[in-house]
């Protein structure tokens, strides 16, 4: 089995296993992840098999999707299921395992591979995208649009952020907002600029509507 084919049967694998999310954690944020990965990639370097791969896995044993999931059984069975090598497998389950939003104990991945997934999934938890993504696990969660008691958390540990409800509104102030300072490459940082400008816009609309934003 050589490269591509196993890119296409993780491809395959991923797609099987959200044909039915509904949380913006889809195939297609898998797919639009390896696409910006490999955009980072030509301007960064890296290894394309190991970006690829981790790409397209790294949510297939997320926290918030698989709960009873400790020792990333999804990666680990797609992965075993070929004849990838073993340094291979290890450096892409390093990089899932780090890949993630933590509050303030998010990872800073330790290879420039693991740095331009992160980056690549981070992109597109914000801007346009990010917004609808936002608007969508939240319904998918049951969580109100926005809740103005609320008091936005920045500092939170991983646990505390594991176990919060907040609205979707409050999100962009607890994760979204906090994301362009977070980029790890310099290419993400600058498309990461655009992206965090139009969130701002966003919330200043969203609030003047509700008459809560008295600034012009």
């Amino acid at each position: 089995m050589n490269q591509q084919e196993i890119i296409t049967k993780a491809t395959l694998f991923v797609k099987e296993l959200f044909q039915k999310d509904s949380t913006g954690h889809d195939f297609d944020h898998a797919i639009r992840v390896k696409e910006k990965a490999m955009y980072l990639q030509r301007h960064e370097g890296g290894d394309v098999f190991i970006i690829s791969l981790a790409s397209l896995l790294h949510d297939v044993d997320d926290h918030k999707l698989f709960p009873d999931h400790q020792h990333q059984e999804n990666a680990r069975a797609l992965l075993d299921s070929t004849d990838i090598s073993e340094t291979d497998k290890n450096k892409i389950l390093k990089i899932i395992q780090e890949v993630s939003f933590k509050g303030k104990d998010s990872q800073i991945p330790t290879s420039l591979e693991g740095k331009i997934v992160q980056d690549a999934d981070r992109l597109d938890a914000i801007g346009a995208i990010g917004i609808a993504r936002t608007f969508a696990f939240g319904g998918a969660r049951g969580r109100k649009l926005y809740d103005f008691t609320e008091r936005p958390r920045s500092d939170m540990t991983k646990d505390e952020y594991l176990k919060n409800t907040s609205s979707s509104l409050t999100h962009f102030y607890e994760k979204l907002l906090l994301l362009k300072d977070m980029m790890n490459t310099d290419t993400a940082k600058k498309m990461a600029m655009k992206r965090h400008r139009f969130m701002q816009l966003y919330l200043k609309e969203f609030l003047d509507e509700l008459n809560l934003n008295e600034d012009e």
